[in-house]
């Protein structure tokens, strides 16, 4: 458990800069102090951890210090080759980058790996849209994902039903949802 947490709490550090010592407990479920030990393990074994104090301190990594540590065991690599939808993907504007996505992890796998995740993207096609069903066409919908990533503020013209002027609105879109392939 303990080599694992250590793994964590590396990859946690590296992925959001500065955590404090009690956010680190809270996500792992442990004592402050069990925090500052495997702080005190990280820095033992090379990994240049710093502390920072005061009321916006915690602990984080040397700037530009990135591990080549992936974690990713068989079946997480598997996982990520299921989880891009090309369909979807194509429709908001991102198939180029699910591919380069999926070349860009095959390639960091290790060799071992490599021809399961391959054999995963060959076999399994999900296509979450229902049988003889023709997807309405979206043209605005790359627009909206862009604005839901980047959480940016959306100007449209809505017009409600049995109204016909369309008044102008200014919404802040919180999400996507991809139910039955629409």
């Amino acid at each position: 458990m303990l080599a694992s947490r250590l793994i964590s709490i590396l990859m946690l550090l590296q992925a959001r800069g500065r955590v404090s010592a009690r956010e680190l407990a809270e996500e792992f479920e442990v004592a402050v102090r069990t925090i500052h030990r495997d702080i005190d393990e990280l820095s033992a074994a090379g990994i240049p951890v710093y502390a920072e104090r005061g009321r916006n301190g915690g602990f984080r990594l040397q700037d530009g210090y990135r591990t080549k540590l992936t974690g990713l065991n068989e079946s997480e690599a598997e996982a990520l080759f299921l989880a891009g939808l090309p369909g979807p993907a194509a429709e908001l504007g991102l198939a180029d980058a699910l591919s380069a996505a999926r070349r860009k992890l095959l390639a960091a796998l290790p060799p071992s790996l490599q021809p399961s995740a391959e054999r995963i993207a060959a076999r399994f096609h999900l296509d979450p849209g229902a049988w003889f069903h023709h997807a309405d066409t979206l043209p605005s919908l790359p627009v909206i994902a862009r604005a839901v990533w980047s959480e940016r503020m959306l100007k449209l013209r809505y017009r409600r039903a049995g109204e016909t002027e369309a008044r102008p609105r200014r919404l802040g879109p919180l999400g996507l949802v991809l139910k039955a392939g629409v």
